[in-house]
């Protein structure tokens, strides 16, 4: 099995420190409803684990929850709760939204608040080595004392200089240099320290808590590409610096970004479909099928239209496992089991996975009507899209699909108001169908519908 090293630039064959796998993965700012940028992070992780599993090795699966932070605190005096209770909800929901989409749970779940007072140790061993320094109630990481820094981004601190517009300020000894506790602010929350009241900075947590959790040294550390720099970058120098040793991480694993509009999909954006709204207009299943139908170090482009295809192609594998075959020659599986094994070993290459996936239904289908014995076909497909976490129930998913024709027919009806002249009714219908979050849109080939997105809102 070969994974893709964000640090190396390239793919290495894997193998774990110890008998158990160390699985670090970034977790939610919880501050509002996840999305389905988040979900197929999540996703990507939760398919690499099953893999690994079924690979036959142990895992143990962290992910932390970034409690507090700049926006947690800002969307609690907005909504006039506590940074604790609006936290406490959203963790929650994520844990909810993450159990439909059937994503594994990790085997620990870190809260940042939690961790302070480890935080705090590490932050006083980085002072007393040299490579923090503390002015003013905040405490700043040395970044020039850390002579590869940048490896992860493959940037320079020149490089880094000349794209930033940062300026070398009072406090901070240079222009790069990170905070590792900032300074408690009047209203926000804070905790004691050396360096009088505060809180932690963001990049200081995922330090802790994975050395805390898994140890020196971590297996896989994963998430987003636009962790890469800074929050990732900053957790190297860091975790290296307090602990001496290196590497921190043996294989950096980036997924590529969910896109709307050509832009990632980000909460603060507010650009951004929920995962909760999107499984009950599509099902778990269809939303898995789309984010695995490209390689999981690619950006996915979002679109209804997209999903509503996967909803189609994962009633293809179901119709292979509806109906039994007979008493005659099994169908031979081992070509296919081949192929997916051989794509998920090259780096997770769940679309050529998939691929072998659809060709094994195909082929049970020519089985069933060519006499064959297609049950135990049957019984690989349904333990290979289990990998991929794809459950194939009948009628998961079902009712989004009967939606889709009702909405289709509702548009045709609109099409014939129309043509009749009867446009008081037809607009009427298309107002209506808007408050419903469905979008009418007419051009010179006939009308067209899709899912309001919150861009649209």
């Amino acid at each position: 099995m070969k994974l893709y090293d964000t640090l190396s630039g390239a793919k290495h064959e894997f193998h774990p420190l110890a008998e158990e796998v160390k699985l670090y993965v970034c977790g939610p700012t919880p501050y509002a409803e996840a999305h389905l940028g988040h979900a197929m992070s999540y996703v990507t992780f939760d398919v690499l684990r099953r893999y690994l599993e079924y690979r036959g090795y142990r895992v143990r699966h962290v992910q932390n929850f970034t409690d507090i932070d700049d926006k947690l605190i800002q969307r609690a005096a907005e909504t006039d709760q506590s940074v604790g209770a609006l936290a406490e909800r959203y963790i929650q929901e994520f844990l909810e939204d993450m159990d439909t989409l059937r994503v594994q749970r990790a085997h620990e779940y870190p809260w940042a608040t939690r961790e302070i007072p480890y935080m705090v140790e590490m932050i006083q061993a980085l002072v007393e080595k040299g490579v923090a320094y503390a002015v003013g109630g905040d405490v700043y990481f040395r970044v020039q004392k850390v002579g590869d820094y940048g490896k992860l981004s493959h940037r320079t601190l020149e490089g880094m200089m000349a794209g930033a517009r940062v300026e070398v300020g009072q406090q901070k000894g240079h222009p790069m240099d990170f905070v590792l506790w900032k300074a408690a602010k009047p209203g926000e929350p804070s905790w004691d320290s050396p360096w009088g009241p505060g809180r932690p900075g963001w990049h200081i947590e995922c330090s802790v808590m994975s050395h805390r959790y898994l140890g020196e040294r971590v297996d896989i550390h994963g998430g987003g590409l636009d962790l890469v720099f800074p929050h990732h970058e900053n957790e190297i120098a860091q975790t290296e610096a307090f602990t001496g040793v290196k590497p921190f991480v043996r294989f950096w694993v980036h997924n590529g970004l969910l896109q709307l509009d050509e832009v990632k999909m980000s909460k603060s954006l507010r650009n951004f479909v929920t995962v909760r709204v999107a499984l009950e207009r599509h099902g778990a299943d269809a939303l898995r099928l789309f984010f695995l139908g490209s390689h999981y170090r690619s950006p996915l482009a979002y679109s209804e239209e997209r999903i509503a295809a996967a909803a189609r192609s994962v009633e293809r594998l179901r119709e292979a496992l509806r109906l039994p075959g007979k008493a005659g020659p099994p169908v031979d599986v081992g070509p296919y089991v081949q192929r997916f094994l051989a794509a998920m070993d090259d780096d997770l290459n769940t679309p050529q996975a998939l691929a072998a996936l659809f060709d094994l239904a195909r082929e049970i289908n020519r089985g069933r009507e060519g006499g064959q014995d297609v049950a135990p076909a049957q019984e690989r497909l349904r333990e290979l899209a289990g990998v991929l976490g794809l459950t194939l129930e009948s009628g998961q998913g079902t009712d989004h699909l009967a939606n889709q024709g009702f909405i289709e027919l509702l548009v045709e009806t609109r099409g014939w108001l129309r043509q009749e002249r009867r446009f008081d009714l037809a607009d009427r219908l298309r107002q209506r169908m808007g408050q419903l979050g469905v979008v009418i849109e007419d051009t010179p080939e006939g009308a067209s519908w899709k899912f309001r997105t919150p861009a649209e809102s």
